[in-house]
């Protein structure tokens, strides 16, 4: 091959006609970098899995398909809360534009790795008692989500779980004691118990090993089971089920995932609609709002489940009365 010897004038001309050329080329061959949000959940895909496939299913509703138009790194802890942090400072350090997450205790771990990526919350128990916000209508800083409100609804829990069992003097009250939230629902349901006149032991856990050996001290001192869900809990919630049926113990719980693996009922917030609604949260945030302005909402659907196979277990005969005011009943 003949190389011939360009003139200074040629050269400079190709070289100025490939410097133009460079920025277009780069730009052709860098991938065009995707919104990303990261998904941060405190225990598994199996307990989770329904309700982040509606925060999916929302987001492509408002335009946010991913893949396309937008990346999902979802991550899971298990259940271990030193993953929190982990996974937290994982998604500081791959820049995601926004990190979703559910719990007083994962939020806090996000709060702590960064106070500049919005964070969004789907579910929390109390995010004022816990710390989380500020304000419910200001929420300031970069945390806003949608509350809830355990707290404030665990006296009608047990004014539904005391219709249900009319014959119950002795309520247990089961809590993941290192949870805030659950502290805080404990104590809500400790003072109501008192209210109606009800007798309570407490069963305080903080990890899977100790669930077993809370049954074991409970024998014989409770007439029904209450029960602050946290990750935990909602973890081992196949688990708790099974050990409150062989106990022959009515339970309540706040959401019908735990009435649909066997225990007697539920009332709560619908955490699909929730889940749902983060979604819009995070639509609002990747077009420009910042999730400080953003005000913390309240659930608008309240669901009471009933297993009525679970009742015909137990022995107890629930009123019509009382079933036709469940927005679905199990059979």
């Amino acid at each position: 091959m003949l190389f011939y010897p360009l003139g200074r004038r040629e050269f400079i001309t190709l070289l100025g006609g490939t410097a133009a050329a460079w920025p277009l080329a780069a730009r052709a061959q860098q991938p065009v970098k995707l919104p990303t949000i990261g998904f941060l959940g405190a225990a598994t895909s199996s307990s989770y899995g329904q309700w982040v496939a509606a925060f999916v299913q929302r987001l492509r509703e408002l335009g946010w398909i991913e893949g396309r138009t937008v990346a999902i790194e979802v991550r899971w802890a298990e259940g271990h809360t030193e993953r929190l942090a982990e996974i937290a400072a994982e998604f500081v350090q791959l820049k995601v534009d926004v990190i979703v997450t559910h719990s007083a205790v994962p939020v806090l771990a996000a709060k702590q790795a960064t106070s500049v990526i919005p964070i969004v919350f789907a579910v929390a128990a109390d995010p004022l008692g816990t710390g989380l916000v500020a304000s419910l209508a200001h929420p300031g800083g970069n945390v806003t989500g949608l509350s809830v409100q355990w707290t404030d609804l665990a006296g009608k829990r047990l004014e539904l779980l005391r219709e249900a069992v009319p014959g119950m003097r002795r309520l247990a009250i089961m809590a993941n004691v290192d949870a805030p939230a659950a502290v805080l629902e404990m104590g809500e349901v400790q003072a109501a118990a008192r209210t109606l006149g009800l007798d309570t032991a407490t069963l305080e856990i903080r990890r899977a090993e100790d669930i077993a050996p809370a049954f074991d001290a409970l024998k014989g001192r409770a007439d029904a089971l209450y029960f602050c869900v946290d990750p935990l809990v909602s973890d081992h919630r196949v688990r708790i089920i099974t050990l409150a049926q062989g106990a022959r113990l009515p339970t309540m719980f706040a959401f019908r995932e735990f009435v649909e693996a066997g225990g007697l009922m539920s009332y709560g917030a619908n955490f699909s609609d929730l889940y749902r609604r983060a979604a819009d949260y995070v639509d609002k945030i990747l077009r420009g709002t910042k999730p400080g302005d953003i005000p913390v909402e309240q659930p608008t659907k309240f669901d009471l489940i009933i297993n009525l196979t679970t009742a015909k277990a137990l022995g107890l005969t629930i009123p019509e009365s009382f079933l036709l005011r469940a927005d679905e009943v199990i059979e």
